[in-house]
């Protein structure tokens, strides 16, 4: 007899965490569907979630874990047993500890993928006693969540349920990166709402836009800074919002006068009518919603312009209005970052101190260990030598800027343990390789970014041996002495993140997810949450501190104006980006998304392709003072004539360990640099926005 059923679960697959249905018969999965009751994606998934099973079951998954025995990266690996494996992990890092100092070793969290593991990686780090714990906090996020923190102290969620009559889209390709936000914006358009979009190329969603913006790599702020000065000279602010709950507007006033349209064309090679007529849409169609992506966070000035797009927000009156920006109270459950689950306690301020860039005068809340700072002292002992690594889902030869360098720190280190679900670049570098199940064979609690929820993920196969990042972290912490600082099974700990609720985890099953609410003109109550409890125009805390108390726009190394010199060599500018197939650098492997996307693309204007007699299709060079990567020819007039846009994250699976699977070939942190000058604040590398050339192999 047949027996049919229907689990609800969160994707994990990138950062979003869609809800999903997966339909399963006679134990095996048929299908994968989105949730329409989920308020994430209300039904609507990717290409990935829907192929997830191409990825779950493909041939080359890792199942086992693995010993390196040749030389790194040649692909020589053995068998082990899940005990052998753990124990090898604990002994190198108990190892590392008693001779070097905890701070010998660092664990490193790469692509946030929407579930607790990132709180795992912190609480064993803690539990260890590092105060190295490093992710890519510095370019993806993080700047935004503190730009909104030191400008009104919470992090804003869209209230499109209201809705807003305008949106504008500063960064971001929502309907392939953001898929529920994508297409809940999408469904606004179908009400003849007012659409803004800021990019550095044309797409789908610009295309149908009221206003499109194509925009200077890099040269957000200035933009920001512009729409400022428009809506304060036009008198086109909320008065009565500004007056009442902002501090140090005549000082931005005054500051944002040298940021006139026409002063910002020549920054951001905008017309200055366009700065004016999109300023002005913003600031008279209310309520209104800012959505900025990634995009703005892939340069040093990522967290002033967070903060000037907080500005923006504040100063048009958005804020905890209906169909505005809004502070939603958090779920009842304990959150990965809560200081009772990560451990941070334990770690004293001597030894905090220690870190990696603590010193180095970045903001006093930002609390890791910067990757370009990782591979120097891995290379130079500077301040000291890191020796070991944990690195959770992070390809860093792929995602650490001047990747040369990041090939020759993990040469070098003495020991690298990776958790992945695929051989990778990085992953053939290591000692221990630990194989790690996917969203679909693994209880969990999935706790998003964009979207006040906790849901829940529930294990529906088993592969191999993988196990779960917290069966993994918790059994190292064990085979170290550490197991008190964790639970006796992942069960126990799921029933103490969803303490606060008064649900077990077995009972969370049949729930599904919990829910922040909306909290409009919650400022009225209890004001910001900001020293003045206001919103906080000019930042007397980032002055006392030595940052601009206001953003001011400073351009990035290597630019046209930071570096005219090289204009002559390298005269085009790069960008890159993400495409909806893929997560960063994953899914390479998985032939269905690869027939969608089946090689890298660098895109480039037809006028500047003719100039340098490239055909589209023709296989051509990107080139740096770095080093020169290879993709093929898009020829599109999405591109501005002076950029050069290509794809994000390529390395190539079937080509093999004989090459450490091409991860040179067209990985465009080859062309990045990571030496300084970086963030002020945040110690963020340009990743975009610096010159480049383009030629054809020939």
């Amino acid at each position: 007899m047949s027996t049919k059923r229907v689990v609800k679960t969160g994707c994990m697959l990138c950062h979003g965490g869609c809800g999903l249905l997966v339909h399963v018969e006679n134990g095996e999965i048929t299908g994968i569907t989105g949730d329409p009751e989920n308020p994430l994606n209300r039904g609507t998934i990717c290409a990935k979630a829907e192929l997830a099973l191409d990825q779950v079951h493909h041939p080359d998954r890792l199942k086992y874990p693995l010993r390196r025995v040749g030389e790194r990266g040649a692909g020589q690996w053995e068998r082990i047993s899940w005990d052998e494996a753990l124990d090898t992990v604990a002994k190198a890092f108990t190892k590392m500890k008693t001779t070097y100092g905890p701070e010998s070793v660092v664990f490193m969290r790469g692509g946030f993928k929407g579930n607790y593991e990132a709180g795992y990686v912190g609480r064993l780090a803690n539990a260890f006693g590092t105060p190295n714990i490093s992710s890519m906090a510095s370019v993806c996020w993080i700047p935004r969540v503190y730009g909104n923190m030191m400008t009104f102290g919470y992090i804003p969620y869209p209230d499109y349920g209201y809705p807003p009559a305008s949106v504008l889209v500063w960064g971001a390709n929502m309907p392939e990166t953001r898929v529920g936000e994508g297409r809940a914006t999408l469904n606004l358009l179908e009400k003849e709402i007012k659409l803004i979009v800021v990019d550095t190329r044309t797409f789908d969603l610009s295309r149908r836009a009221d206003i499109a913006l194509q925009i200077r790599p890099a040269s957000d702020l200035a933009l920001a800074l512009g729409f400022i000065n428009v809506i304060i000279a036009e008198d086109l602010y909320d008065h009565d919002f500004v007056e009442r709950w902002t501090t140090g507007f005549d000082e931005l006033k005054k500051h944002v006068a040298q940021y006139s349209p026409e002063a910002v064309e020549k920054i951001c090679w905008v017309p200055a009518n366009l700065i004016r007529d999109a300023a002005r849409l913003y600031a008279t169609t209310k309520p209104a919603v800012l959505q900025p992506g990634n995009g703005i966070d892939n340069t040093p000035n990522n967290f002033q312009t967070a903060r000037a797009l907080a500005i923006l927000r504040a100063i048009t009156g958005n804020l905890g209005i209906p169909g505005g920006e809004l502070e939603w109270s958090q779920p009842p459950a304990i959150g990965m970052r809560a200081p009772e689950f990560d451990l941070r306690d334990n770690v004293s301020k001597e030894m905090r101190d220690k870190r990696l860039n603590a010193g180095t005068g970045f903001l006093p809340f930002a609390f890791h260990a910067l990757p370009q700072s990782i591979i120097k002292a891995i290379l130079e002992g500077d301040p000291y030598r890191i020796r070991a690594a944990y690195v959770r889902g992070g390809n860093l030869l792929l995602s650490y800027t001047n990747a040369q360098e990041v090939y020759k720190a993990l040469k070098q280190i003495d020991f690298l343990v990776m958790v992945e679900m695929f051989m990778t670049p990085t992953a053939a570098m290591a000692d221990v390789v630990l194989p790690v199940g996917s969203f679909l064979e693994a209880d969990d609690i999935i706790s998003t970014d964009y979207f006040p929820l906790v849901q829940v993920q529930q294990k529906i196969l088993q592969v191999g041996e993988c196990r779960s990042d917290y069966e993994i972290i918790a059994g190292i912490a064990r085979k170290m002495g550490l197991g008190e600082c964790f639970w006796d099974s992942s069960q126990e700990c799921l029933d103490f993140i969803l303490k606060p609720s008064g649900l077990t985890f077995d009972e969370f099953r049949t729930v599904g997810a919990l829910y922040g609410k909306k909290e409009y003109r919650k400022y009225e109550r209890e004001g910001f949450a900001t020293p003045s409890k206001k919103v906080e125009l000019y930042s007397q805390s980032l002055q006392d501190w030595g940052f601009d108390p206001m953003p001011t726009h400073r351009e990035i190394p290597e630019t046209p104006f930071s570096a005219p010199e090289l204009l002559k060599e390298y005269p085009l500018v790069l960008t890159s980006w993400k495409v909806q197939e893929f997560h960063h650098s994953g899914q390479k492997q998985v032939r269905s998304l690869r027939k969608r996307h089946p090689e890298p693309l660098a895109s480039i204007h037809p006028d500047t392709a003719a100039e340098l007699d490239i055909k589209d299709g023709d296989a051509v060079y990107i080139e740096t003072k770095r080093g020169r990567i290879q993709q093929k020819a898009l020829l599109t007039t999405d591109m501005d004539r002076r950029v050069v846009g290509v794809d994000f994250g390529w390395w190539f699976p079937e080509k093999g360990p004989e090459t450490m699977y091409g991860w040179t070939e067209a990985n465009v942190n080859i062309l990045t640099d990571d030496a300084p000058p970086w963030g002020k604040e945040m110690g963020s590398p340009s990743l975009r926005g610096f010159l480049c050339k383009v030629y054809k192999v020939k």
